[in-house]
């Protein structure tokens, strides 16, 4: 499966895989949001204007009729004052779901991420599903969740490197705490 980096013409069918991947969530959890769109669209949004976002790390799996299949992007993130990274969100378009389009997104983003030498990845996510790509609870290695209420839902995946992982509080790029998500 052929993963490469987003471009900019991209973007507007990446928006529509993330808005059908998470439609299914959005009316249980904002069953009040007037435009219906997925928080996670608003997210990505956001992240693309801020500082933390690194496009790079912004990675896309074409689908094989033409179009987007699936997108996954780590944004800037901080444990205490070092620089690391915050994934998500990952989207598959549900037309190509069970496909491996998540898991090919997600082996290639952590290779670009340790291939440019970053110290950990985190995210919030199902440990049932992102342990097979070496995550483990944050708490593991001493980094705190943004929510303590996140549990072993916040993850981390530590690269080898010459220094030990960072430890302390977890701060994703600043959208992912001033976006709504009702």
């Amino acid at each position: 499966m052929l993963i490469r980096r987003e471009n900019p013409g991209d973007v507007e069918a990446v928006r529509a895989v993330v808005a059908a991947a998470f439609a299914p969530y959005e009316a249980a959890r904002n069953p009040d949001r007037p435009d219906g769109l997925p928080v996670e669209v608003t997210l990505l949004d956001e992240l693309r204007t801020d500082p933390g976002w690194l496009p790079e790390l912004s990675l896309v799996a074409p689908a094989p009729g033409g179009g987007i299949a699936g997108h996954v992007v780590c944004t800037r993130a901080h444990v205490g004052s070092v620089p690391v990274l915050g994934l998500g969100p990952l989207a598959v378009h549900p037309a190509h779901h069970r496909q491996g389009v998540g898991s090919a997104l997600v082996h290639a983003v952590l290779g670009a991420a340790e291939a440019l030498g970053e110290p950990l990845v985190a995210l919030l996510g199902d440990p049932a599903y992102y342990s097979r790509f070496g995550f483990e609870h944050s708490e593991t290695y001493g980094v705190t969740a943004p929510e303590p209420k996140w549990g072993t839902y916040f993850q981390v995946r530590v690269f080898e490197r010459p220094v030990p992982p960072p430890r302390g509080p977890f701060v994703y790029a600043e959208p992912f705490s001033t976006v709504d998500g009702g």
